[in-house]
């Protein structure tokens, strides 16, 4: 993906409010538990449309009873659906994860694809999942995670005007320096299940209300 530069304003805005939400969360780390990239990758898929701390709920006791990617691609689909019911749309979950495990044993030696191009093979992953797996998994940074608090946040704060997820992580890359991304993410993320709420944001008590375009304070 090729990334055009910002005005110098545009980015010493960023900063500015990235530097502020920074202080606030300076501990922004990531909330799913996992050894390895297998289990980052089911991870990421079963926290489609579910909170971190419920996914690992069930993962605690999903990874003791699949141990490898053999497991995942020979699991029964109803019953792999009743083991992960808690993380919500189980049957099509389910699916993904079989079919990703089932493709990594043939056409990747049994071991997640550590390239977006081979990620996104994988049934159910898109850049967002790819971006989470490379990076945690793998240490390779080739974008940043897209999820719906990164994508409000992001149109929010005016780092972007663009509503499609592919977009904004050019906008973000073009703003942000690469080894930055990962902690963007997770900042905005935390700042967004905090402050900058959906329903309600709390302008109020944001540490970054002065600079946003969308405060009401």
């Amino acid at each position: 993906m090729t990334t055009k530069s910002p005005t110098c304003d545009c980015k010493k805005i960023f900063y500015h409010i990235f530097e502020l939400l920074q202080e606030e969360y300076p501990n922004a780390e990531p909330m799913l538990y996992f050894n390895n990239p297998l289990e980052l990758l089911v991870a990421t898929i079963l926290s489609a449309q579910c909170t971190d701390k419920q996914v690992n709920k069930v993962t605690q006791v999903l990874f003791r009873k699949y141990l490898n990617v053999e497991d995942f691609a020979n699991a029964d689909l109803k019953e792999l659906g009743k083991d992960i019911y808690p993380t919500g749309f189980y049957h099509q979950k389910a699916k993904h994860i079989i079919g990703s495990a089932q493709l990594i044993l043939t056409d990747f030696n049994g071991r997640v694809p550590d390239t977006m191009e081979d990620l996104l093979k994988l049934p159910g992953v898109g850049r967002k999942t790819a971006n989470i797996v490379l990076t945690r998994g793998y240490g390779i940074i080739e974008g940043i995670a897209v999820d719906t608090h990164v994508t409000r946040l992001s149109q929010k704060l005016g780092f972007t005007k663009n509503s499609d997820p592919k977009k904004i992580e050019l906008d973000l890359m073009a703003l942000a320096k690469k080894e930055e991304l990962e902690i963007l993410s997770m900042t905005l993320i935390l700042h967004g299940r905090n402050v900058c709420v959906a329903r309600k944001p709390k302008c109020g008590v944001c540490v970054v209300n002065e600079l946003c375009p969308s405060s009401d304070v």
